[in-house]
């Protein structure tokens, strides 16, 4: 029997496997094949008009309409241990751009789930019915969610995607840095803001932190500094402060180095929060106080010439920006 195109393609897509779509369907995570979309805290907040993300404070993106997905929801190269999301599920392979769905699939088979997410919202009496109506169509897309997002090998065409949507305001990407040879591609058509997470000042300490599944994690994180450097767009970089592990003055110099090798526009200094699976790894003594890194942000500042220009207390981060590189902080 001879199997037409689409066939042949259904059985080629990667999908997760059967616990782990069980397990994340259970957190209220939407589900397609190796994609996954959730309603995260602070749009529900929103919705309830109960606050806004930080994102919105820092850099005008409308949390009720922001879209957080993956397109490689259970495969990471790392196995952070501050990571809250169910690191024991995840698994780390290559993905073939011939099992992987296009970008259009994707956002129209999330964007279902995420309407399906949202559609007991309006019954409950508290959410604000205009801003639920601007939920169904997003306008800012944060590729962040669960995973690698730079292990989908069309992210770039996703991304323009995208941006051809008439909606679309921005689109963020939160990369660990493990893929410099996806940046380099990602490059040629960026996001609005790209992210590169440091977890760690150090190879000794990024060993301890991010338990990379490749054995030169740490140069290829140091490759995609460089990468980033040169990357026409928006530039930041998100230290996850540890207390007891990464955060220490000690390590500015450090920190600097990086800040320094990756040229970012802005960098975000947030706390570890003690929250989901993390809580098995690590202990409630290691999420800093928001003084903490209020304090560590202020010692950074000094140490690379970077200054504070805005922080959101609930949420235990402080954003500091590059006087060289003056960018609006609303996009």
């Amino acid at each position: 029997m001879v199997l037409n195109a689409s066939v042949k393609l259904l059985f080629m897509t990667m999908k997760m496997d059967a616990s782990t779509e069980a397990h994340l369907r259970k957190a209220k995570y939407g589900v397609f094949n190796h994609s996954a979309v959730q309603i995260c805290t602070w749009t529900k907040k929103s919705l309830h008009s109960e606050g806004v993300c930080y994102k919105q404070q820092f850099y005008g993106v409308d949390s009720h309409r922001c879209m957080e997905f993956s397109p490689a929801a259970a495969l990471c190269e790392n196995n952070c241990v501050f990571c809250w999301r169910p690191m024991e599920f995840m698994r780390f392979r290559q993905m073939k751009a011939s099992e992987a769905n296009e970008p259009k699939e994707i956002y129209e088979r999330l964007l279902a789930e995420r309407r399906q997410l949202l559609s007991g919202y309006p019954g409950d009496g508290k959410t604000d019915k205009r801003k639920h109506a601007e939920a169904l169509a997003p306008s800012h897309f944060a590729i962040s969610l669960s995973g690698e997002p730079t292990l989908y090998p069309k992210l770039p065409q996703l991304v323009r995607f995208l941006k051809s949507l008439k909606q679309t305001k921005s689109i963020f990407i939160v990369t660990n840095g493990q893929e410099p040879s996806a940046l380099v591609k990602l490059a040629r058509s960026p996001p609005t803001q790209l992210y590169i997470s440091v977890n760690a000042p150090s190879k000794e300490l990024f060993m301890k932190i991010n338990r990379p599944a490749r054995k030169d994690g740490w140069s290829r994180f140091l490759r995609s500094l460089d990468v980033m450097s040169k990357m026409k767009t928006r530039r930041v970089l998100r230290l996850t402060m540890i207390k007891g592990m990464n955060m220490d003055d000690r390590f500015l110099n450090d920190y600097v180095t990086i800040i320094r090798k990756a040229k970012p526009h802005f960098v975000e200094v947030k706390a570890y929060m003690f929250v989901g699976f993390s809580r098995s790894r690590l202990k409630i003594e290691n999420m800093p106080r928001h003084g903490e890194i209020r304090s560590f942000a202020e010692n950074l500042a000094a140490a690379s010439g970077f200054e504070i220009v805005d922080e959101k207390r609930d949420s235990r981060i402080v954003l500091l920006s590059n006087p060289k590189l003056a960018k609006h902080l609303f996009i």
